[in-house]
């Protein structure tokens, strides 16, 4: 399973060769270091653990930074591990943009942007109560919580008003418009999960991986039908 960390840097929108017009999301994925390499005699499983975005060492824990010494790292801000990595590397390696190709199917997780405080009507999408024939005061509201007999209570799980955004979400089979080496961004078609500056992962699509098309099936020719 491929993967980076990057950073969203906003979203702005290119032409393709038809000169077709896309919305893209920004998003810069290098340089990724390569931190440590599970295995499956040492580990128990296949692993790539990456950082991304230098840190000062100070600002680090000791034991993260313990660990980044033993592997003769540099201090990162974000580390994030990357089961069965299909490319081959090292601790010490430092990959980017050209882990991934245009054309390529992509999912991105990140945390969404923060509302506050909302009611039932944006957080949950309630069509909200009736404006006239004697309905006062009902508009925004979410109407009866619990049950008139049994068991008289509110069920757990009822949609209420509460914390809206700042949960960590998949965006799933996006797919990238370009590949700038040069400045290790990648140009990928539609939004992602969370603000401007937010940290984000990408990944290989599991549900549209590269190569994984089925080849079309062979249409056996109808056989002519006998005549009486």
């Amino acid at each position: 399973m491929l993967g980076l960390l990057g950073k969203k840097l906003g979203q702005t929108r290119i032409y393709d060769e038809k000169g077709i017009l896309s919305s893209v999301t920004v998003v810069l994925v290098g340089p990724n270091r390569v931190l440590q390499c599970k295995t499956q005699e040492s580990d128990g499983y296949n692993a790539v653990q990456l950082g991304f975005d230098d840190q000062k060492e100070q600002r680090l824990t000791k034991p993260l930074l313990g660990h980044i010494k033993k592997q003769n790292g540099a201090a990162v801000k974000r580390i994030r591990e990357f089961r069965d990595f299909s490319l081959s590397v090292k601790p010490g390696d430092v990959i980017g943009a050209t882990v991934f190709a245009k054309g390529d199917f992509i999912d991105a997780i990140g945390i969404t942007k923060g509302r506050g405080f909302e009611g039932v009507m944006k957080r949950h999408n309630f069509r909200g109560g009736d404006a006239s024939h004697g309905a006062k005061g009902w508009r925004r509201r979410p109407g009866a919580i619990g049950q008139r007999l049994f068991p008289g209570t509110v069920m757990r799980g009822q949609r209420m008003p509460g914390h809206m955004g700042q949960v960590q979400r998949t965006t799933q089979n996006l797919e990238i418009l370009q590949v700038r080496e040069a400045d290790n961004l990648l140009l990928i078609k539609g939004a992602i999960p969370g603000a401007k500056g937010d940290y984000v992962v990408i990944r290989e699509a599991k549900k549209n991986r590269k190569g994984s098309a089925k080849p079309a099936a062979k249409v056996e020719p109808k056989a002519e039908a006998k005549k009486k």
